[in-house]
């Protein structure tokens, strides 16, 4: 039996991110947007997990893994979604993006950007955003 998590609890934030580069200063940057972003809305985090080089740019993604194991766990207690700074952080490619979306839906959580996007089917649409940014 699956237990629903409380809607009081306040929602555990998963950031995520893929950098292919050497640099981290953006990368560095976009994380920091992510955690005030969170902290506005009052989500915990629950820590960052960022897929780099060849991980990256595949569809198979080790550290999303690891995050959507996670994810599994906690849903049981309160809500979860995979923070992420813009939806180009999960896949340029609208096809790979979706299936990585997928996979956190099958965990139980949401995807959510820092533009104020969520793929949340239980939050009304948010008027004048682009899916695709």
């Amino acid at each position: 039996m699956t237990t629903k998590p409380s809607p009081a609890a306040a929602p555990l934030a998963f950031l995520y991110d893929r950098n292919a580069t050497r640099s981290h200063a953006i990368l560095d940057m976009r994380l920091d947007g992510c955690r005030t972003y969170a902290a506005r809305r009052g989500w915990q985090v629950a820590g960052q997990w960022v897929d780099r080089g060849d991980d990256a740019l595949n569809a198979v993604r080790p550290r999303l893994g690891a995050l959507l194991e996670l994810m599994g766990r906690e849903v049981r207690v309160r809500p979860v979604i995979c923070l992420v700074h813009s939806w180009g952080r999960l896949a340029h490619d609208s096809v790979l993006r979706s299936a990585l979306q997928q996979r956190v839906a099958q965990a139980g959580g949401h995807c959510a950007t820092t533009f104020d996007e969520s793929d949340d089917r239980t939050r009304p649409a948010l008027v004048g955003r682009d899916a695709g940014h």
